[in-house]
């Protein structure tokens, strides 16, 4: 894929383009008005039910199964009757009453042989000031948990990893804001405040402008990491003691923010960030949304507050990702804010947004452009390519040698490929096993995402 530079010695002709996730709406809702739902994580596939499972927070219903991950109804609750919004299911461990996994915020870890009772390990926490999220990848077998810190600007993002799922690594701060988000962030509550298609936050105060990370999904993905941050931009600042919070209803948590601190409002947009280390980080799409709030009119949920997906659900030739949408600020849950209604009835939902597979990154050719990849050692006798071509598009593909030979040139591949396969017209790639070799990529009028050998 193409989110760095990582393989690729030289390129010519291409620019590259983030692709924003296409919406689909909500799609896990709760039964009451009364209800806001939410997630930290993404749902899981059981092999073995053949159901989508999650478990979900704002509801007394937490754990919601689906055949097709669209349509979801409500399953036992989990015993003991513990927080839980943050579960995977591990695949490869031998203990089956293991199966599922869950980071339990600030108090540790559980196990469930099939997620509705559960047993408490005696795991450290990986401590939070209130967030958090949780992913799994079975390749590596890494499970991968953020926490909200804080840092520079405020609300800020570290993280842990672990192998086994006993011992940890807490690698501490790994992303927050920097001056540029400040820059752009005010930039950005500017525009909103002028586009009256768009929710209007609580508060406007400008002394307040500023911009932190309130969550992160983070997820391995084809050998990055891939992170999602939730971009949380304050508008505004309401005094400790002022008399509306005696109206709204908050968890005693923040409560005693509020009370302390006073609260801020504003409104969120998920960018996306990757990294090889998890310290040193790509900003994709120069800082651009990926994800940003709807337009007030067309039933929505992300209308102003958005907590950014976990990891994707593969759905073959479509990655689905499952985001928490809310209506109006998290925190108002019934009134006491001057000119707004005491709340917002079906105020949120989990919400639907789907990506072409490999679909993050493209690299992009209006006219003619060309790739090269540095020296490696050939393994495999397929080469494979996630492109789209345009009216007039096409791939071709070359595997030189180290000084430049031309071994083998493919046919051009044409279309529309999640796996297009190439083929030669000249040399075959079989015959180059083991040697060292180049790859020589020219893209005509057209979208191209990944390649692959196998």
């Amino acid at each position: 894929m193409f989110l760095d530079d990582v393989g690729i010695e030289h390129k010519a002709g291409l620019h590259r383009t983030m692709h924003k996730l296409e919406k689909r709406g909500g799609v896990i809702h709760g039964s009451l008005p009364t209800e806001n739902i939410q997630t930290r994580t993404a749902p899981l596939w059981d092999p073995d039910q053949k159901l989508f499972k999650i478990w979900v927070t704002g509801t007394n219903d937490p754990y919601r199964t689906s055949p097709d991950g669209l349509h979801w109804q409500s399953g036992p609750n989990p015993e003991p009757d513990i927080h839980l919004g943050m579960v995977v299911r591990d695949p490869h461990d031998p203990d089956p009453n293991r199966r599922y996994k869950a980071a339990i915020l600030s108090k540790g870890f559980s196990v469930s042989g099939d997620g509705i009772h559960w047993t408490k390990l005696d795991v450290g926490a990986i401590s939070s000031s209130d967030e958090g999220n949780f992913s799994y990848n079975p390749k590596e077998g890494l499970f991968i948990h953020t926490v909200k810190r804080s840092g520079k600007y405020g609300r800020s993002l570290a993280a842990a990893t672990s192998t086994d799922f006993q011992n940890w690594t807490d690698h501490g701060l790994v992303f927050q804001a920097d001056d540029l988000d400040q820059v752009l962030g005010h930039r950005r509550i500017e525009a909103r405040l002028r586009n009256p298609t768009l929710k209007q936050t609580e508060y406007n105060n400008p002394a307040h402008y500023s911009v932190e990370i309130y969550n992160m999904g983070l997820f391995k993905y084809e050998g990055l990491f891939i992170g999602m941050p939730s971009m949380y931009h304050h508008t505004g600042k309401v005094a400790p003691g002022w008399e509306g919070f005696a109206k709204l209803r908050l968890s005693p948590y923040i409560q005693e923010c509020v009370d302390t601190h006073g609260d801020y409002t504003g409104f969120y947009t998920i960018q996306m960030i990757s990294s090889r280390d998890m310290k040193n980080w790509t900003r994709q799409g120069n800082r651009e949304p990926l994800i940003e709030t709807s337009p007030l009119g067309g039933g929505a949920y992300d209308l102003q507050t958005i907590i950014g997906p976990s990891e994707p659900v593969d759905r073959g030739d479509e990655l689905w990702f499952y985001y928490t949408g809310i209506k109006q600020y998290a925190f108002v849950t019934s009134g006491g804010i001057p000119g707004y209604d005491d709340y917002v009835p079906h105020g949120a939902a989990i919400c639907l947004a789907v990506l072409r597979k490999d679909g993050f990154v493209s690299l992009e050719a209006e006219k003619e452009g060309t790739l090269l990849t540095p020296p490696f050692t050939l393994k495999g006798d397929k080469l494979f390519a996630n492109v789209r071509g345009r009216k007039h598009g096409e791939l071709r593909a070359e595997i030189l040698s180290s000084d430049g030979t031309v071994l083998a040139r493919s046919k051009p591949l044409t279309g529309n490929h999640m796996n297009g396969r190439f083929e030669w017209e000249t040399g075959s790639i079989a015959a180059q096993q083991d040697k060292t070799v180049r790859l020589h990529f020219t893209l005509r009028d057209g979208s191209f995402y990944s390649y692959w050998i196998e």
